[in-house]
């Protein structure tokens, strides 16, 4: 068996190339992601910098700590505040009657010079006391590096993903293609005495030696490849300046059996399929042939499309919010473009004998396209990956961004916005309203097993801003807002007008009782809550808006520090279409993966296909067709099987986007959906190039 399978192999490369390729490429992207993903794991430790000359600090709570019920059992739960509580006053004049103490930036943390078993006896439960390492937590932005490593970490965890996905797909398109190929080799094989199980070992065997092989491969290409993931990372402004890749073995060791395993699992059906293969049948047979759609096959099919279906519609009733998310609008659609591909040849037929190609060359692609089911479809599986993936990634990230900036415009009235990280406070001249906001939070009990921690806005001037603001209120009225009342959206769990919530502050006072003033529609996520100042302790606006005083207040509000714009302007520059310049780099990686896969599907696809019609094209040259015809036919064939991937793609694209439309609606946000035509043009234009050119050489070959 192995002398066969090595024979084989020698005589068939070609063949396998494609396969090969992919699979190494995938194996050595997943080596890669993996490398990168450990890193992400653990933030480097780095000493303490605040009070580094200190060996025990004394810090205020940083934690909000609150029972809940799971279950018939009592627990704790904590929830991080936006800012440590300050040390009290009295304890502090304990610690300086004791020991000598060193403030350093702000009342939140001192650092005493004193045995770490004395600090803690006398301050029990005030605050925290922290020594050795721990002593980081009181450096402003502690936990930046592990914050900066979340964004990465989505970032390759999806990025692997979509490999895994992709190579899969081509690996398993390449080998069903090469197995309905081998349709003669299979009779013959079945006529000298084999049997259905030895042809199934047969072709096993032949993928768990490409898998061997292309994983060492892979496992090499990432070890290379890494670094300049790691730097390509850096220089984006996706990873933090300090982010390197390398160390432990596990991600080879996981991308080398992942690559094995997606070779055996893309050759399992083929086997199957091939080990029915009767002797007399398979000689009788074309090379590819257009039979009905099997029916594993079309029931695997069937399920995954109605999976996918089933997701986005129960997604879009219990959750419409989650639609507009990265995670969301990335891995539903494989689940539709998987079902899709596998139902895509009882596609290919009805959609080529539609076309109404003029003269003889036209006709002669229209048929031979309906007639090679498997070969145009195996085509056409590849563009859909990419082309989908192009169209629901970059359309469904425009869209939410553009329903941002629409939400963000029709919220204000205001002529100007004025935004910085810590404005100062500004006079308004006579005529004109101005509403300072800021960041900050509030915790609430979701019924008794859950703190919930809200991000919400700290209102200034409630007057004023009632008087600029355009909320999307569902019941209640904004006016109403002062310090003792809240304006909630529709996540809260108690949101009826009137109805008293327990709400805990910024920095874990609390809880006070406030009045649900006004309920919003939860919008695209930034709709509230709201609460005044005085419920908002250490916040500090980063947003003023004002209308009307003319230049007078222009004037004004440059000196707050911050960037002046109209509100138009604003709007734009917050929410470009194109989203931010590290989110883009993000998706340009995801969707460069599955082309660089398609350019390798495709190619292996037609250049094995085109291969083996040495007989068809020599009856067409006897028939009395130009070398010039038989090159317009398969290339014709070609960029037919492509535009049918690309409508199967655009399908794909119009059922995310439509959900996420209907998602928009049901959260009572703007409806502004994009297909980014610049991206699956591209995509779709990469393809048909690539078709185009790997049909014609091996045909201008064969016609010479």
């Amino acid at each position: 068996m192995l002398t066969v399978v090595l024979s084989g192999l020698r005589a068939r490369w070609a063949s396998f190339l494609g396969g090969f390729v992919a699979l190494a490429l995938g194996v050595g992207l997943l080596a890669t992601m993996g490398l990168g993903l450990s890193v992400t794991l653990h933030a480097p430790e780095r000493s303490p910098q605040r009070f580094a000359s200190s060996p025990v600090v004394v810090q205020g709570q940083d934690r909000l700590t609150l029972d809940v019920r799971r279950g018939p059992e009592t627990v704790s739960v904590a929830q991080r505040l936006d800012r440590p509580q300050p040390v009290d006053n009295k304890l502090l004049r304990e610690l300086k009657a004791r020991w000598t103490v060193t403030p350093s930036g702000g009342p939140d943390a001192v650092g005493v010079d004193a045995p770490a078993a004395e600090v803690r006896a006398l301050v029990g439960d005030r605050a925290q006391v922290l020594t050795g390492d721990e002593r980081r937590r009181a450096d402003p932005d502690h936990d930046r590096d592990a914050e900066a490593l979340v964004g990465v970490n989505a970032l390759l965890g999806t990025s692997g993903g979509v490999t895994a996905f992709v190579s899969v797909f081509v690996v398993a398109s390449t080998f069903a293609f090469a197995v309905a190929l081998r349709r003669r080799e299979f009779g013959l094989l079945r006529t000298a005495g084999a049997t259905p199980g030895q042809i199934r070992r047969l072709l096993l065997a032949e993928a768990a030696a490409l898998g061997v092989l292309a994983s060492a491969a892979g496992c090499a290409l990432g070890a290379a490849g890494a670094p300049l993931l790691a730097r390509t990372l850096v220089d984006g402004g996706l990873a933090p300046a300090w982010f390197t890749v390398g160390g432990p073995a596990w991600p080879f060791h996981a991308a080398f059996w992942t690559g094995v395993t997606v070779a055996l699992a893309g050759a399992v059906a083929a086997s199957r399929r091939a080990g029915k293969v009767g002797p007399t049948a398979a000689l009788r047979e074309a090379d590819v042939d257009a039979d009905a759609l099997p029916l594993g096959r079309a029931l695997l099919g069937t399920g995954l499309l109605l999976a996918g279906l089933g997701l986005l519609v129960w997604t879009y009733a219990t959750d419409p919010s989650a639609l507009l998310k990265r995670k969301t609008y990335t891995t539903l659609p494989m689940l539709l473009i998987t079902g899709i591909a596998l139902l895509s040849p009882l596609l290919v037929r009805p959609v080529a004998r539609l076309l109404r190609l003029r003269g003889a060359v036209g006709t002669l692609v229209r048929e031979n396209s309906a007639a090679s089911v498997r070969r145009t479809a195996a085509v056409a599986a590849p563009v859909l990956v990419t082309v989908a993936l192009a169209g629901t990634l970059f359309g469904s990230a425009t869209s939410v961004t553009r329903a941002k900036g629409a939400e963000g415009r029709e919220q204000t009235v205001a002529e100007y916005v004025v935004t910085g990280p810590a404005l100062r406070p500004v006079t308004a001249p006579a005529g004109a309203v101005v509403s300072p906001t800021g960041p900050t939070s509030v915790f609430v009990r979701d019924g008794d097993a859950a703190v919930v921690k809200y991000g919400a806005r700290a209102v200034t001037d409630p007057t004023a801003f009632a008087e600029l603001a355009r909320l999307p209120v569902v019941a209640g009225d904004p006016r109403d807002l002062d310090d003792r009342s809240i304006v909630v959206n529709e996540e809260f769990e108690r949101r009826r007008v009137g109805e008293t919530v327990e709400v805990w502050r910024a920095d874990g006072t609390g809880p006070v009782r406030l009045r649900v003033a006004a309920v919003l529609a939860l919008g695209t996520g930034d709709n509230g809550p709201y609460v005044t100042r005085a419920n908002a302790p250490g916040s500090v606006p980063d947003r003023i808006d004002a209308r009307g005083g003319g230049t007078a207040t222009v004037r004004a509000l440059e000196t707050s520090g911050g960037t002046v714009r109209t509100a138009d302007a604003w709007a734009d520059a917050e929410h470009a279409p194109s989203g931010s310049p590290q989110a883009r780099l993000g998706m340009v990686l995801v969707l460069g993966i599955a082309l660089v896969y398609t350019v390798i599907g495709l190619a292996n696809t037609l250049l094995m296909a085109t291969s083996v019609r040495g007989g068809e094209l020599a009856s067409l040259r006897l028939a009395g067709a130009t070398r010039s015809q038989i090159l317009r036919v398969v290339t014709g064939e070609a960029t037919l099987a492509v535009a049918i991937g690309t409508l199967l793609g655009l399908a794909v694209t119009a059922l995310v986007l439509g959900a996420l439309g209907a998602g928009l609606a049901a959260l009572s946000a703007p409806v502004a959906l994009a297909l980014p035509w610049t991206t699956v043009g591209a995509a779709a234009g990469v393809c048909a190039a690539v078709a185009i050119t790997a049909s014609a050489l091996p045909a201008w070959r064969l016609t010479r």
